[in-house]
Order: structure tokens, then sequence, then C-alpha cells
């Protein structure tokens, strides 16, 4: 009895997992949602979302007419990242081409420029950055003030000039912005996709009135819930470990880590966002809301992940609050397993927490589908 019994259980859980995965596939609205999202974030963020500054137009007000200030500008106009150079004549032209946002830096160069260089003295210039793209012009700012040292050293060869820096940048020497971003995107793709494809799991049958016949059903309240659990994490599971093929053999990042520790830390990530999708699906009633729902978790999740900006830069508060996002320990574990061979012992302190998120999770999940389905 004991065996048949496992059997019907068996057969009962493989129909619903069938049933779940062809209403994904067969609805146009689902297909929509679960597949199209992802490679638009995957075109957008690897190839268009970039933190490098190119193809920017700035302003020079140059009122010298020494070798130093055309050397000086001379450099600007071959600068790789410089799209255009306006040539103005007054403050009153560069503070226009400010405001209308033609330029992101103007650079004015005193009329003693060159003779304080030829003096053996430090000579310095007036930049103007636009405040109102901050990061952009700082990055602006940066490679100017490169550029300037330069042209200063280059003239006066016989300078005493402190020892630059050294600086080596690890795991990623030649700052490839996707090296950074391709490895993030396998968590953020199976988050949306996992969550999307639970949260509308309850609500897609509420909505088509076939709720009611769950109810009747000789399948336990138990087997419901692991069957609209499965088909989340199997998609979810099949996109993280797609995205992670395509950094290795599309993007060509390296992969130093261990792959069987990634793969348990994507499933436990997989389940712990499976259980806040059960939840949102619980108490939603139709398809929109739970879609919303998923968004409105979703989006939060990663902004507070440290996807973007560093965890460390958020007020006490918000960095606490972001140790309960799933999202937040498994970028840690991806990036770290791509870049720097992230050891065992660190990936372990990682997953404790991905567990106790998804045993928290999924057990909410059950205490709120078992009151709907009673």
């Amino acid at each position: 009895m004991t065996q048949q019994s496992g059997a019907l259980v068996f057969t009962r859980l493989r129909a619903q997992f069938i049933k779940e995965i062809l209403s994904v596939l067969r609805d146009p609205r689902s297909r929509m949602v679960v597949f199209v999202p992802p490679l638009l974030q995957l075109l957008v963020f690897a190839f268009a979302a970039t933190l490098e500054v190119s193809n920017v137009n700035i302003a020079i007000n140059n009122q010298d007419a020494g070798r130093a200030s055309h050397e000086l500008v001379q450099r600007l106009d071959s600068a790789h990242f410089i799209k255009r150079i306006y040539h103005i004549e007054s403050r009153q032209a560069l503070q226009q081409l400010i405001n209308k946002g033609e330029v992101i830096a103007a650079l004015t160069i005193p009329a003693d420029f060159s003779r304080t260089i030829a003096a053996g003295g430090s000579a310095s210039a007036q930049v103007v950055i636009d405040g109102r793209r901050s990061n952009s012009g700082q990055i602006t700012l940066a490679y100017l003030s490169v550029i300037a040292a330069e042209t200063g050293a280059q003239m006066t060869p016989d300078a005493q000039t402190p020892t630059p820096v050294a600086v080596r940048h690890w795991f990623n020497p030649n700052l490839i912005y996707r090296w950074f971003i391709v490895p993030g995107l396998t968590g953020v793709l199976a988050l949306f996709s996992a969550l999307l494809i639970t949260s509308l799991s309850i609500a897609r049958e509420r909505e088509l009135g076939t709720f009611d016949q769950l109810l009747v059903s000789p399948t336990s309240v138990s087997e419901i819930i692991i069957a609209k659990s499965l088909p989340g994490l199997a998609i979810g599971t099949l996109l993280g470990l797609f995205m992670t093929g395509a950094g290795v053999f599309l993007f060509g990042i390296p992969f130093y880590g261990s792959f069987l520790l990634l793969l348990a830390s994507l499933l436990l990530f997989i389940l712990s966002v499976v259980g806040i999708g059960l939840m949102i699906s619980a108490i939603s009633m139709t398809q929109q809301q739970a879609i919303l729902g998923a968004f409105a978790i979703g989006v939060p999740s990663v902004l507070m992940s440290g996807f973007s900006t560093p965890v460390e830069n958020m007020p006490v508060f918000l960095q606490w609050l972001a140790q309960a996002i799933p999202l937040t320990h498994f970028l840690i574990i991806v990036e770290g397993s791509f870049l720097k061979a992230l050891p065992a012992v660190d990936v372990l302190a990682n997953l404790w927490p991905l567990a106790l998120i998804a045993l928290i999770t999924l057990s909410t999940a059950t205490l709120f589908v078992r009151r709907r389905l009673q």
C-alpha cells in the first residue's frame, strides 16, 4: 500500500507539473512575461548598460596662445572618449552650452597658462562640470585630469614630479564592465523568471475558473504547493545555467570557482524566490495583480541587493534589510565564482542565509496557500 500510495503521489505530481509547464508555454501572456524580459535584460545590460563614459562633448575657452595650451587642446581633440569639442570665445557662451546640456564639461585655459609652465610653475585651468549628470561628469573630470597631467609632464620633463601610484586591478585587470555585469545578470534573470512563473500559477487558476477544481481533486495541499513550485524552480534554474554559459562562452568571462557549489547556490536561491512568488500568487485575484506584485517585490530587491550600487553605501537599516533579500547573497557567490574563485568557506557563509530564507519563505507560502485552499 505504501509503494502504491507513493506511486500515486508521484503520478499526480508529474501530471500537475506537465500541466503547469504547458500552461506557461501555451499562454501568450505567460510566454511574453517569462521569456521576453530576460532576453531584453541580457541585451540591455550586457551591451548598453555601462558606467564607462564615451562620445561626450566638451567646450574649451582658450585664452592663451602659447605652446602648452595648444598641446593640451590637441591631446583633448585626439582623446577617444570625446566626440566633439566646441571652441568658444566667452564665458557666456560656455554657460549657454552647459545650460542647454550640449556639453558635459567646459574647460577654461587662462591667458598665463603657457607662460607659467615655461617658467617652471604649476599652471591651472578651470573645469566646469554639468552637475545634472554627476556620475558621468566626475568620470569625465578624471579623464581630463589625466590628460592635463600627461601634458604637463611632457612640457616640463625636468621638473620634479611625484612618482605616480601604480594601480593594479585584481580579478578584472582591464576593467571590462561586462565581466562585472553579466555574472550578476544570472541572479537577476533567474529572480524575475522564477518570481513571475510562481506568481502567475495560482492567480491563473483563479482567473480561469479552474481553482475550484483543485479543491475537489484528490490532490493534497502539499502536492499542489510542490506542483506550483517545480516549474519556477526548473525554468529559473535553466535560465541561471544559460546565463552562466553565456558569460563563459559568449562573453569570454573567466570562471574560476566551483560549478557544483554554484549550482547548489542557484537551487537554494530559486527555492527562496519560489516561496515569495507563491505568497504573491496566493493573495492575488488576477494575473495582472500577480505581475504587479512580482515587480513590486523584484525591482526593490535588485536595487538593494548590491547589483548596481554597493550595499555598504546604504543606510544601516537598509543594509540589514538587504540581508533578508536572497539576491544579495547569491550575487556574492556568483560574482565570486566567476572572477576570483571564491573559497568554499565563503560560499557556505552565504549559503546558510539562502537556506534560512528559503525555509522561511516556503513555510510562509505554505500557510498562505493552505488558507486560500480551505
